[in-house]
Parts: structure tokens; C-alpha cells; sequence
């Protein structure tokens, strides 16, 4: 299958390609040219499959045309080493819990899969070594780094905002070393990501060094992402509750709802989503006003939410063909203070015992807000509540267990390059590796 440019002027590219190179040369985000329908059958069986088996079905329809099947079901089952299951928190309101991996994150998936694609193609072609950048405003960098980590022919630099991740997401990826670099920007998400595409741009650079991106930006890291949501589809229905099934993506890049909205064109008989966001609200005055005006970010407790211009807004208006009508008919929008956040934490731990991250706590609440009578609400619970441990039990009151994988994290010693915003310095560094 080949992959068109969002912005419609770059060549189209094969998925080797799209790739390695992440962002098409008009500044573009790739898309495949065709998003295939899956079966009847599928959907009317896949209760019966397991998370592994669903997900290489979809992977075989994103990528089964360039990936030899045998190659293809290995990457999707390493990828796939831990569940994300689904739990019942109210009467008709469910987690779908995406912090089993090895970093707690919902990105673990994409950046595993991603990995392992990579690692795949450098393999069969013995290519130059590959240098992977990844702007994180928190998991990202995380599950990028530990997905990559240790893998041949690639090195990872993490670019991250100083001061405005947590101290356990830092020490996901400044604490590795071998082929991880952590990069620490004396700016916000927005400059970090500003880097990442101003380095793919500029020509002296690629020929200098051969670069591609983890971010969600990446086709490899967010069409992989649609896996989840038909296994929650296939574990409701399991319990006879797909049917208005409602899924809420707490959004900041929007690379995790894209996935969804994939899927959903691919057949999975999802209702209708809701991007739930923190205080940065662009996606939501967009869905209000059908005017998309980026402005820069400001930091939230909803930290991996602080995203002033979403990569992937692109993706969405291109799905549907920029149609405000048609992308108000399947999303729905909802937007949250600090406050509201920990209001949210507070009362649905003290009503259900269910403890939130601050990001999940926007997608349960803009649920309890806008399901309609006989609907069943999923929302994603996009990271471990151990990562945001303070601000957790500030809300809560109460203590929340950090699991020990996370724990050996805050062990190590952080070793990170301090970096300005200004492109010229970030050249400079990457010229000189």
C-alpha cells in the first residue's frame, strides 16, 4: 500500500518510506490510500478472539500488503506481551486500562510495534544506522525509549519540555542510557515538537544523518493504536454491552483518537467518540466554531495533554474531508480545569474506589456529562496513576502504590543535554554526533 501526504503535494511513499522518514517532504503527515473494511464475520465472531488474534487481523489490513504474513504476526504478538483490559468502574461507565505494558502507558503499543517495524526493515535491507527523534510532553518518551531500547541500528534522542513532566515519567527515559538520548528543552511540548519537524525539514541534516520520528505522527506508531480499540469492542460484547457503545480518548496530540476514528472506518461499530481535553481546548473550540486556531500550550496537571497545535488534527480533517458536519456527527467534544480534574479524581475514588490518572479523569468525566440514556461509556485510561503520584493523592487523599517495574525506573541516575528552543543549537548537536 502507498501513503499520500496530508498535505496532498509530496510523491506518495511506500510504507518503508512513510516510516522512516515520519513526516512526507511538504511537511505533511502520511496516510495510507486506502483504509480497508473488515468483514462481516469479524466483527460478528470477535468475542471469540483473543487481543492478539483481533490485532492481527487489523494489522494484516494496514500492513499485510508489504509485510510478510509470518513477519507480520510475530511483530503484532511481541508487540503485544500484556493486556489491556477492561473495567467496570459505574453502571455504564468502563476503563479500558492501557497501563499494563512496561512503561504504564497506552503509547507502550505504538512504540513497541514501531520498534519491532523498524528493527524489521533494517534487517532485511542493512540500511545506515537510523536516529529516531520523539518530542514527548510525557509518555511518549517513555515508551518510545524502552520500546527502542537496545534495538540495532537505531539511536533515540527524547526531546522533552524542562520542569513540565513528572519526576517518574523523566526517569522512564533520562535514566537508560545505551541507545537513548534524552534531550532537555528549555521550552514547552510545543518547541520540543517545533525541533523534531524544523530537523526533518532541513535538507543539510538528512544528508548529514538519516532521522525519522516516534512520535504519533509516525504511521507506525499510531495506526497500531487502533489494536485496543477493537478488543474493547470484542470484551463488551463479550458481556452483551457493545451495542451504543460510546468511547471518550483524553486527547493532547491526537494521534490515539485518529487510531479509533480508523477503526471506526474500518467497520468497528463504535457509536460515537469524545476527545476529552485539560485546559489547552483548540480541538474543542474547533468542534464549536469549525475554526482550528492553534496557540501555544500551557502547562496542566493533564500534563501529556499540553498540546497547543495537535499533529493530528491534520489526519482527522483529512479523514473526513475537512466536512465540520460530518466530524461533529461522530465527535464530540469536552474540555477540563486543574480543578475539575481533581474534583473528578476525588469523587470517583470516593464513589467507586477506582483511582484515576488526571488524563483518564477527563475522559470518566466528560462520560458522566454526555452519555445519553442506554448508551455505555469506555474511556481510555491512558497511564498508570503511580505516574502522576502526587497530584494523585493530593486529590484523593489517599496513598496510590507505585508497581515496581516503575519503581526500578527511580533508581537510576538521570542523564540528560540541555538544550534551548532555538533550531540553529538543537542542528548543531545533531551535526556533531
Amino acid at each position: 500500500m502507498h501513503y499520500y501526504s496530508t498535505n496532498h503535494t509530496s510523491p506518495l511513499a511506500t510504507l518503508r518510506e512513510a516510516v522512516v522518514k515520519g513526516l512526507a517532504s511538504d511537511k505533511g503527515l502520511y496516510m495510507p490510500e486506502e483504509i480497508k473494511q473488515l468483514p462481516n464475520d469479524f466483527f460478528d465472531n470477535i468475542e471469540h478472539f483473543s487481543f492478539q488474534e483481533i490485532a492481527f487481523e487489523v494489522a494484516k489490513a494496514f500492513f499485510g500488503e508489504d509485510i510478510e504474513s509470518d513477519d507480520l504476526k510475530k511483530i503484532v504478538y511481541d508487540t503485544l506481551s500484556f493486556d489491556c483490559p477492561v473495567v467496570k468502574v459505574c453502571d455504564n461507565i468502563w476503563s479500558l486500562e492501557l497501563f499494563h505494558g512496561p512503561t504504564l502507558a497506552f503509547k507502550d503499543v505504538g512504540a513497541r510495534f514501531m520498534a519491532r517495524m523498524l528493527g524489521h526493515f533494517n534487517r532485511k535491507e542493512g540500511k545506515e544506522l537510523v536516529n529516531v527523534l520523539v518530542a514527548t510532553s510525557g509518555d511518549t518518551g517513555s515508551a518510545v525509549a524502552n520500546g527502542f531500547l537496545g534495538v540495532e541500528g537505531i539511536h533515540v534522542y527524547v526531546l522533552y519540555p524542562k520542569g513540565k513532566v513528572s519526576k517518574i515519567q523523566e526517569s522512564q527515559f533520562t535514566t537508560l542510557g545505551q541507545n537513548i538520548t534524552a534531550i532537555e528543552v528549555d521550552g514547552v511540548f510545543d518547541d520540543c515538537q517545533a525541533l523534531v519537524k524544523s530537523a526533518f525539514m532541513d535538507k543539510e541534516l538528512n544528508e548529514h544523518i538519516r532521522l525519522t520520528s516516534a512520535n504519533s505522527i509516525n504511521v507506525a506508531r499510531f495506526l497500531p493504536q487502533a489494536f485496543y480499540y477493537f478488543n474493547a469492542y470484542a470484551r463488551m460484547k463479550e458481556q452483551g454491552l457493545a451495542d451504543n457503545l460510546v468511547v471518550c480518548v483524553p486527547s493532547g496530540n491526537f494521534g490515539n483518537i485518529t487510531a479509533g476514528l480508523f477503526g471506526h472506518r474500518m467497520g468497528l461499530p463504535i457509536k460515537r467518540f469524545i476527545a476529552a481535553n485539560n485546559a489547552n481546548d483548540i480541538f474543542y473550540n474547533f468542534l464549536k466554531t469549525g475554526v482550528y486556531k492553534p496557540k501555544p500550550s500551557f502547562q496542566t496537571i493533564a500534563n501529556a495533554m499540553d498540546v497547543g497545535d495537535p499533529s493530528n488534527f491534520a489526519r482527522v480533517y483529512d479523514l473526513y474531508k475537512g466536512n465540520h458536519d460530518t466530524i461533529t456527527s461522530i465527535i464530540s467534544g469536552a474540555t477540563y480545569s486543574d480543578n475539575q480534574i481533581r474534583e473528578t479524581m476525588k469523587s470517583c475514588f470516593t464513589e467507586n474506589g477506582y483511582i484515576l490518572d488526571p488524563h483518564g479523569a477527563c475522559g470518566y468525566r466528560a462520560l458522566k456529562e454526555q452519555l445519553l440514556p442506554g448508551e455505555t461509556g469506555v474511556f481510555l485510561e491512558t497511564a498508570h496513576p503511580a505516574k502522576f503520584k502526587d497530584t494523585v493523592e493530593s486529590a484523593i487523599n489517599s496513598t496510590v502504590t507505585i508497581p515496581d517495574r516503575l519503581a526500578e525506573f527511580m533508581k537510576g541516575t538521570k542523564r540528560s543535554i540541555p538544550m534551548t528552543k532555538n533550531f540553529a543549537n538543537f542542528k548543531e548537536f545533531l551535526m556533531n554526533e
